[in-house]
């Protein structure tokens, strides 16, 4: 059952809740939502819900029709977001794991984990045990694989996985590894399925060969109901009557397990097909059909692999389907997952306050619930805390000030251009650093009040390039209403519930609709769908190269001016162009109190090692002045 609780219960009548749950035989789980606390109560009782609901602090108690309790939707709305050490799989993110199907030597996983973690796969996976069809195939190094497996993990900064397929292994492999993973042939092994709950571990828990939807949902309660809550669905393919792959992927099976069970679901497109030309494009229709991640088999030489060869893809393979779900990412409304670049120790902004990393603030400009905020989420994490700013100068001032460690802004948009207030800012702040970027999908919404109709809407707010980018879908559906221009989208819906006016809505982003209780009454209704926003992450120069330490730059960002005559401009561009420096933008901007003077913004890659220092060293020569805005990691 759920057992709702009031807003101002007290500690003392929770304990009492609690305390006479557990002594009915029940096992209690407290979920802490955004609007309501509830208490999960699972086991086999018959108590009469009409004693709980008397309890003092009880606001209500709903029973839980799907015989998985802990995993059902029911008990918990919210999607679950699940740990393993620094990265975090469910929610807005796409995070890949990969590695070979087997640990064979430690030269071997050493060789593989330096590939996929150099292409973008932030958690590495190796078999140390294998369960094999035949009692002659390769059965792993067992405990010397699991010590070479983290010694992998450890050099490149990914935690790992791997399968466990002996209840009495759990003590021992909790030393060596991150996370847990049931294969298929063991989603039913109900012992082993307590062991590793017990650990409390996040468990990668894989369909079984011929199971259905509800018995993997109840393999993933026998864990949750044995101590951990921390679950990925893995679908891997069931067997049918077809030959041609070794396995029937069932991506259909994603979206309707998202809407049974609150556990991020991921997808394994090299045991689903078994064959390595087959695993791209089966990864692309597994996040096209909206699973959080992806695990995949790579081996540097898989003709000699001692398991699963045909099936594993080569690094240039596995480095190419990293750029095509980089692409893919943004166009499914989610970004990759990447392991934190930001050191853990605490760090000192200088003349402001020093700011803890596990406490780090982030600035956008904005109400709660503006796209500056998904971004923020994307590339900090769902937990960052965030403040949000009136305008984007007030975003850098609260970086300048130590208010915020870093800073989100919107640097262009695919419909709307570049967003010139923010170059400008960037080059009257000497003291700000470009460090990295993001780029998200914006997927419009008409938002209301809960209840309300849109035949029923009259006046509907947003931002004027929110409308703008919704005119056919206003000037066709909602015609009987007004549109009326706002400041800010995410402002516009925090305007309307104040209202309380179910005849006025808003445009805007489905995280402005969560944050403020709202309901979404029609989604995706922009009028070009190939709508993106580019933004910029900012910080004060002294706390930039802590935030690029373990990334692989490749862009900068610069501003320089020219001298005032014939060939100067192209002067300084055919230096780019001489050192292979690919200009990926350039835009001129009036010099503030010099009329019809210019300074030119210029984006590019860095080329080859060196290739940059070069260059800026004779753009300076050319050019009245040059300064770099910053140096990043770009995926785009």
């Amino acid at each position: 059952m759920i057992i709702v609780l009031k807003k101002q219960i007290s500690e003392l009548q929770k304990e009492s809740i609690r305390s006479f749950l557990m002594g009915k035989g029940y096992t209690v789980k407290e979920i802490i939502g955004q609007e309501e606390t509830v208490f999960g109560a699972v086991g086999q009782s018959t108590l009469d819900i009409r004693e709980v609901e008397l309890l003092e602090g009880v606001a209500s108690v709903v029973p839980i029709s799907k015989p998985y309790k802990l995993a059902s939707r029911e008990l918990k709305k919210e999607d679950t977001i699940v740990t393993v050490g620094k990265v975090k799989i469910g929610g807005n993110r796409i995070a890949i794991i990969a590695g070979p199907c087997a640990v064979e030597s430690q030269q071997q996983i050493m060789s593989i984990a330096a590939s996929v973690r150099e292409a973008g796969a932030v958690i590495l996976r190796g078999g140390a045990f294998k369960p094999r069809t035949s009692p002659y195939a390769f059965q792993g190094l067992g405990e010397e694989g699991l010590k070479y497996l983290k010694e992998a993990g450890e050099k490149y900064g990914m935690p790992v996985t791997t399968e466990i397929v002996n209840p009495s292994d759990a003590p021992m492999m909790t030393k060596y590894i991150d996370m847990f993973q049931i294969g298929a042939r063991n989603m039913q092994n109900f012992e082993l399925l307590k062991a590793v709950g017990k650990t409390g571990m996040p468990v990668l828990l894989k369909r079984g060969l011929c199971a259905t939807i509800e018995e993997w949902l109840m393999a993933a309660e026998y864990l949750m109901a044995s101590g951990t809550d921390q679950v990925v669905l893995c679908e891997r393919g069931i067997r049918t009557y077809e030959r041609a792959t070794r396995n029937t992927l069932d991506v259909s099976a994603i979206p309707v397990v998202q809407k049974m069970t609150h556990l991020p679901v991921i997808g394994d497109p090299s045991h689903a097909t078994g064959l390595r030309d087959m695993v791209s494009p089966m990864s692309l229709a597994l996040i096209a059909g909206g699973a959080s991640g992806l695990i995949v088999e790579v081996h540097d030489n898989p003709e000699k692999a001692l398991s699963d060869g045909p099936q594993s893809l080569y690094p240039s393979q596995f480095e190419k389907l990293m750029r095509d779900l980089q692409a893919l990412s943004a166009v499914v409304g989610k970004s990759l997952e990447r392991i934190p670049r930001i050191l853990p120790e605490t760090l000192s902004l200088g003349k402001g306050p020093s700011v803890a990393t596990d406490q780090l603030v982030v600035a956008f400009q904005g109400e709660r619930g503006a796209y500056s905020e998904l971004a923020i989420r994307r590339a900090f994490g769902e937990s960052t805390d965030v403040l949000p700013c009136k305008s984007f100068p007030d975003v850098f001032e609260a970086v300048l000030q130590g208010r915020a460690a870093y800073g989100m802004i919107p640097l262009e948009n695919t419909l709307g251009g570049t967003i010139y207030e923010n170059l400008d800012l960037l080059d009257r702040h000497q003291a700000i650093q470009v460090v990295g970027e993001q780029q998200i999908r914006i997927i419009h919404n008409l938002i209301g009040l809960p209840g309300s109709k849109k035949e029923n809407i009259r006046e509907i707010y947003s931002h004027p390039q929110g409308l703008a980018q919704c005119t056919e879908y206003l000037q066709h559906e909602m015609s009987h209403a007004q549109a009326i221009p706002f400041f800010d989208t995410a402002g516009a819906v925090a305007y309307v519930k104040e209202a309380k006016d179910p005849t006025k809505a808003a445009i805007a982003g489905a995280p402005a609709a969560k944050v403020y209780g709202m309901e979404i009454l029609a989604e995706g209704i922009e009028s070009n769908p190939r709508n993106y926003t580019r933004f910029y992450i900012i910080c004060r120069e002294e706390r930039s190269a802590v935030f690029r330490s373990t990334s692989a730059v490749n862009r900068a960002s610069l501003r320089f001016t020219v001298p005032d005559r014939p060939g100067s401009l192209f002067s300084a561009l055919l230096v780019l162009t001489k050192h292979g420096l690919n200009m990926k933008k350039l835009e001129s901007r009036p010099i503030p109190g010099k009329p019809w003077e210019y300074s030119f913004f210029v984006e590019t890659e860095l080329g080859e090692s060196g290739a940059f220092d070069v260059a800026l060293a004779e753009l300076s020569e050319l050019c009245l002045s040059v300064r770099v805005l910053g140096t990043f990691t770009s995926n785009l």
